[in-house]
């Protein structure tokens, strides 16, 4: 069976994927197939278990070859949480979902200059992107919502749903430490640059 961790990012996905690690009937990527496209995006093998926050804007695909056979988790954590922590990452990467939606989808060319009012697209997409998983999880018979303030207490719920073996205890570890926090890119060389360009540009 197929497990999909869907959400909007910055909710733990990479935590959750750690824990899965310690799954041994199950193998687990956290968004391993992004880089590919048509068929081969979504060309996960059995028994395997994919948390990738790109995924809400393949739900039409996912369904089409997974439907109702795969098991899927809606990863929440608190809105206003996500919304600042995505604040935070405004021309951090070139291929940064927040810049994608901000200036891609929402069309947003002035971002750069209007820092107070960043947020309220963050929080857009968020609402966004919740909206369209939940959407999608309508007809799904399996499937499981959990929260990263209670991942404690759900994720062995989760375990148990999808016939987990392996150490439980140590995956529960995992969500004592922090992982892809937004600090570790701040010494990219490319991102450094990149946003000096984007200054460049905002200021003209």
């Amino acid at each position: 069976m197929n497990v999909f961790v869907l959400c909007t990012g910055r909710c733990g996905s990479v935590s959750f994927i750690e824990a899965c690690k310690h799954i041994q009937n199950y193998a687990c990527g956290h968004e391993s197939r992004t880089q590919s496209i048509g068929e081969d995006r979504l060309d996960f093998p059995e028994n395997h278990i994919e948390a990738d926050n790109r995924l809400s804007w393949f739900l039409g695909k996912l369904d089409a070859k997974y439907g109702q056979q795969a098991f899927y988790v809606h990863l929440l954590r608190d809105h206003e949480k996500t919304a600042e922590s995505f604040n935070r990452r405004w021309n951090k990467s070139r291929m940064g979902i927040i810049d994608a939606y901000g200036y891609g989808i929402l069309m947003q060319e002035t971002i750069e200059k209007k820092e107070a009012e960043r947020l309220k697209y963050c929080r857009d997409y968020c609402e966004t992107v919740t909206t369209n998983i939940a959407c999608f999880l309508k007809d799904k018979p399996q499937k499981m919502i959990l929260h990263l303030e209670k991942i404690k207490e759900e994720f062995p719920v989760f375990w148990e749903r999808i016939g987990a073996e392996g150490e439980l205890e140590q995956a529960l570890k995992e969500f004592d430490s922090r992982h892809n926090e937004h600090q570790k890119q701040e010494n990219n060389p490319f991102v450094s640059w990149l946003q000096k360009i984007r200054r460049s540009i905002a200021s003209r």
